[in-house]
């Protein structure tokens, strides 16, 4: 028996509108939320928080909602090397990085640490977005992530409550808490100072109780991390560049559609470049508010001493970074310079 054309527009009406319940239905089931992790104050000027923010908001705009991003700062999913180790098995989904605790990992990574190695922001831009960039971001497979881009940190720079430093004997006898990586502790004692490795979340509390004498770190998280509160000098010593590493665990890496990795390394890239512009900006207005604060500042009238005194740094890990690795980043910074 036909049915008659009103009945038919009807039932067909009601299978569109069931159709359209499905699709729907499927969108909030593949919408996935993820983990992303770093260790700084969740600071509009902090470098990590620009980039993760960026990051996440464009993961959710490009994939139109499927992934939602949940940032996690103050190192809520821990320090950096948990924050790697939880990206390694997959307990975590993203992460902004800085490279010290990477090169305890995959060794390659040490050669960004070296000090002195670029001399400015736009040899490391070009070195880092280049083939040497990309050869060090594809180590990272070997511990299970996938690197995606480098945000920046900025220079990192030295403050205490001793003394101002113009010169290398100026760090004598000076207690500064660095990273827990080799080549930093190596940089300190190579200047004269006491290395003290900390991990970040205890090195507020270390200047403050005096436990030591100062740190270094960028500009943008002396500010948003109050290091004006603890410490008197700033010394702009640029003696290394800092860069971020956006990373994407390989767990959810390898579950990735190709046209979902597509927007996660958009993403990234876009975040990264955003970043860095913002963070250039900011940084010298931070030091007139640092300055405002009572921070003592002073640049360094000349490198050469310092750079002098670091040189048997490059020959004690040219062996661990891998001669390859180091003379592949010192070329492309050399090209990048001319």
């Amino acid at each position: 028996m036909w049915l008659s054309g009103k009945l038919r527009m009807l039932l067909l009406g009601v299978v569109l509108s069931l159709g359209v319940l499905v699709l729907a239905v499927s969108d909030v089931r593949a919408s996935v939320t993820l983990k992303l992790g770093f260790v700084t104050a969740a600071n509009k000027d902090d470098p990590y928080y620009i980039a993760s923010k960026k990051f996440a908001t464009l993961i959710e705009k490009y994939s139109k909602g499927r992934y939602k991003v949940n940032i996690y700062p103050s190192g809520e999913l821990g320090n950096e090397r948990d924050m790697i180790k939880n990206l390694m098995v997959g307990t975590m989904d993203l992460g902004v990085i800085t490279n010290a605790p990477v090169g305890s990992f995959v060794n390659a990574f040490m050669i960004l640490d070296m000090p002195f190695i670029f001399p400015n922001y736009r040899v490391a831009h070009k070195v880092l977005d280049g083939e040497a960039g990309k050869m060090l971001l594809g180590k990272l497979k070997q511990i299970n992530i996938k690197g995606l881009a480098f945000a920046e940190g900025g220079f990192r720079e030295m403050i205490n409550n001793v003394r101002p430093i113009y010169k290398p004997s100026d760090l004598k006898g000076i207690k500064f808490r660095v990273m827990r990586t080799p080549i930093y502790i190596a940089l300190f004692r190579a200047l004269g100072a006491n290395a003290v490795p900390l991990p970040w979340g205890s090195a507020f509390t270390a200047v403050q109780q005096h436990v030591v004498d100062g740190l270094e770190i960028p500009v943008p998280v002396i500010w948003a991390n109050k290091f004006y509160e603890v410490t008197k000098y700033l010394s702009l010593t640029n003696h290394t560049y800092s860069p971020l590493i956006i990373m994407v665990s390989g767990s959810l890496w390898n579950r990735l559609s190709p046209k979902d990795r597509t927007i996660f390394q958009r993403a990234a890239i876009e975040a990264a470049k955003y970043e860095r512009t913002k963070i250039e900006s900011i940084i010298n207005e931070l030091l007139k508010k640092l300055q405002e604060k009572g921070m003592k500042v002073n640049r360094v009238p000349d490198m050469k001493p310092f750079m002098e005194a670091v040189k048997p740094v490059y020959k004690e890990f040219e062996p661990k970074i891998g001669k390859n690795v180091m003379d592949a980043v010192l070329k492309a910074r050399n090209e990048a310079m001319k």
